[in-house]
């Protein structure tokens, strides 16, 4: 349910002995896409090589457009040249069998480990190049490269930015009674790459991302008590950052990397704080008799939303940092709450009572208006990916802890599975800040 939920749960859970588990990729199944996606073809890019490689551009390229819901991509093979002749012939084809883009590419490789990957993207309708980049990447960097040609595909042709190239974080849970062990891993948005961050016998909660994508603010037990700890990515070097008697809980960045907010209970009551990273000093920033928890950056950094029982029940409120009562922006229900702001604050993903089940919903902060967007019975922690086009959440499939994936407007839907163990706490990163050598634009 809600990070304070949790959090209780969290305190009357077995804390057992760590039996180290294998990072495992997130296979994902589209089990709703638009209707009437856009059809595009992908060929499979030519090849000058001197070695073999796993996995080519193009093959990622059509996956990431089929997992967004929004395209439906096509198979087509790399033609052994590709003049103006045979350009001509393609779009042709392409046409004639009603798919409206046309993706070709090539990947060579110059030397070892150093690849040249290029890509261009036509309107096959009016003949024409919409698109067309070219980069050079180690070869642990092809699937990367792929996933900003996907986004790149994505913006022309959508409006929208891509969110392929960014990273999911979420705890693993496997084994019962004294065997459970948890392990706080990330990966990358299609679920490829996962590595294991922190692994504890004990539970693992709240992940949270850091403005830079470089570290993560979580949620931990170890101790026999709740505390919050920061870690580097690149180097797993951690940091306790809160560990207060009573509650430690629901991390949240701001904006600008400096402070955190997170729910403290040291002073008898759970309230919300905000914590300077840099000297270390605590600014009380709710002072009510109820519950107040889950705190959210606005993007500007200079409101926080949060969830609150002071209405009898949880709802959503915000509360400007300058000062000034805090604003109950959640009437529909009885339980609203784990509030994450889209991009611009517009949009807010929520947890939200429908009769004895729990849904996400999105509110449009503009009109007021909730939209129910899931149909599962215990559907918990939304977060927003970074271009606010989809929300992915944890829920229950079979009775076994699961990730799915929403759009914004409820019309695409997947789930996210490992083959062994239960997936909880999602966190979707940020855009992630590529070398300039790698970026395609």
């Amino acid at each position: 349910m809600s990070n304070l939920k949790g959090m209780a749960l969290g305190l009357c859970m077995v804390l057992a002995a760590w039996s180290a588990p294998a990072a495992a990729v997130l296979q994902i199944e589209i089990t709703q896409g638009v209707e009437g996606a856009t059809p595009i073809a992908v060929l499979s890019f030519l090849r000058e090589l001197k070695r073999p490689l796993e996995q080519f551009p193009s093959e990622v390229i059509r996956s990431d457009l089929h997992r967004s819901g929004r395209f439906a991509p096509e198979k087509g093979a790399a033609p052994l040249k590709l003049d103006a002749d045979e350009l001509t012939r393609l779009l042709r084809s392409w046409k004639a069998r009603h798919v409206d883009y046309l993706v070709t590419g090539a990947i060579r490789e110059l030397a070892p480990d150093r690849y040249r990957v290029e890509f261009r993207l036509f309107d096959t309708l009016h003949g024409e190049q919409l698109l067309g980049r070219s980069t050079v990447v180690r070869a642990a960097d092809l699937r990367a490269v792929a996933h900003q040609i996907s986004d790149a595909i994505y913006e022309k042709l959508l409006g929208v930015p891509g969110a392929f190239d960014t990273r999911v974080a979420y705890v693993v849970v496997k084994g019962q009674g004294k065997q459970r062990s948890y392990a706080l891993q990330v990966a990358d948005a299609d679920g490829h790459n996962p590595r294991t961050v922190y692994r504890s016998s004990q539970p693992i909660m709240s992940p949270a991302w850091s403005p830079d994508n470089r570290r993560l603010a979580y949620v931990s037990f170890e101790g026999n008590h709740a505390a919050v700890w920061e870690q580097e990515l690149a180097t797993g070097k951690r940091r306790k950052l809160s560990s207060h008697p009573g509650i430690n809980g629901a991390p949240a960045w701001s904006p600008d990397g400096r402070r955190l907010a997170l729910t403290l209970s040291k002073d008898g009551n759970p309230e919300i704080y905000v914590l300077d990273l840099g000297t270390g000093g605590l600014q009380r920033i709710t002072r009510n008799r109820a519950i107040d928890t889950e705190p959210a950056w606005s993007h500007d950094g200079s409101a926080l939303y949060f969830t609150s029982d002071r209405s009898g029940a949880p709802q959503i409120y915000r509360k400007p940092l300058a000062g000034g009562p805090a604003v109950r922006l959640t009437w529909e229900g009885r339980y609203n709450a784990s509030a994450d702001p889209g991009p611009g604050d517009e949009m807010l993903a929520l947890v939200h009572q429908v009769e004895r089940d729990f849904r996400i919903a999105v509110l449009d902060r503009r009109t007021g208006l909730l939209q129910v967007l899931t149909d599962g019975r215990l559907d918990e922690s939304p977060s927003f990916s970074p271009n606010g086009a989809m929300i992915i959440y944890a829920t229950e499939e079979r009775g076994r802890g699961v990730l799915a994936a929403v759009s914004s407007d409820g019309r695409v839907r997947q789930v996210l599975r490992l083959q062994e163990g239960e997936v909880r706490e999602p966190a979707w990163s940020g855009y992630l800040k590529r070398p300039k050598n790698r970026i395609v634009r």
